[in-house]
């Protein structure tokens, strides 16, 4: 679970290559998800994308399980 503190500039979250709470920088990507290119516009979901300042892993997760 992220949460916010002092941190400078960002949240803090458990990173799991670091096994430490670090600061992460925490965005929003819209990705397309089916390969087939006239369904391409009915595809797209909101995946939550958190990086590691520490050491740059990246860790995706699809927001809408519909």
């Amino acid at each position: 679970m992220a949460t916010t503190d002092n941190s400078f500039n960002g949240l803090t979250e458990r990173c799991e290559e670091c096994d430490l709470d670090t600061l992460h920088e925490v965005t929003v990507q819209i990705r397309t998800e089916s390969v087939k290119e006239e369904n391409a516009q009915f595809s797209r979901e909101p995946y939550r994308v958190a990086e590691c300042q520490r050491c740059g892993t990246r860790h995706s997760q699809r927001m809408n399980n519909a």
